[in-house]
């Protein structure tokens, strides 16, 4: 007999997936994945402005009547692309997903905009599919064996500037280098020029220039100043290079 669960998928706009699976069925967990994705991708906030059109749900039960395992799968239209992606994860075979009646203006590519610039990471690609599990009242993040596209070693860091100037593109260029030569993993460094976005230098409590934060892989690692010092770099990076 097929499995019977509920499971829910959320998507971000750069195309990262965080998703669960609950066997018993009572659960809606919406909000516990916005603030997984919160945790995992450093935001400010929960992005909940994401689940009116970046969520797909599958329900599966057992039919009283026919004593056969029927299924619903929806997804609301901009994440209706990842069909393969869907049925993969949560292991349905070839299931075709119908797309979720939604309200125009929910998710609306103007609105979704404004939040950019406060979400950069959301329309940043990290080669995340990541598997949520809850148990009592903690959750645990396991990784998916998914050929389709499996979750890579890697990092994600944020360089904070202030202006682009001299200074800045020697830190840069200093920088760009210790990275290629040092590191055996991908990475993604985001460039934020506090002057331009003093809101995102607020939210990862940086308060001197030039700042590296490391995102990814948790935990959250800073430092301040000298980024030519390549064995201190490596050793805010540790978590990976091991």
């Amino acid at each position: 007999m097929a499995e019977i669960f509920k499971g829910i998928a959320l998507f971000t706009p750069g195309g990262d997936l965080i998703y669960c699976i609950d066997k018993n069925k009572q659960s809606r967990w919406h909000l516990d994945l916005c603030a997984a994705l919160q945790e995992m991708l450093g935001l400010p906030e929960p992005p909940h402005f994401l689940v009116p059109g970046y969520t797909a749900t599958i329900d599966r039960w057992l039919d009283p009547q026919t004593q056969q395992v029927r299924s619903v799968a929806e997804a609301y239209p901009p994440v209706l692309r990842y069909q393969a992606l869907l049925n993969a994860v949560f292991h349905t075979g070839n299931i075709e997903w119908q797309a979720a009646s939604w309200q125009e203006g929910l998710c609306d590519p103007r609105v979704l905009a404004t939040y950019r610039t406060l979400f950069p990471q959301l329309w940043e690609e990290h080669d995340l599919i990541v598997h949520w599990e809850k148990t009592g009242t903690h959750w645990e993040k396991t990784t998916s064996d998914m050929p389709t596209r499996p979750e890579t070693p890697g990092y994600v860091m944020r360089l904070f500037v202030s202006g682009n100037n001299v200074a800045t593109e020697r830190t840069l260029k200093s920088l760009h280098e210790i990275l290629e030569q040092s590191l055996r993993h991908p990475y993604t460094l985001k460039v934020i020029d506090v002057i331009k976005y003093p809101e995102q230098a607020e939210a990862d409590r940086v308060s001197a220039t030039p700042t590296l934060v490391k995102v990814w892989p948790r935990p959250i690692r800073r430092i301040i100043g000298d980024l030519d010092n390549v064995d201190k770099l490596l050793q805010v990076l540790s978590s990976l290079e091991i």
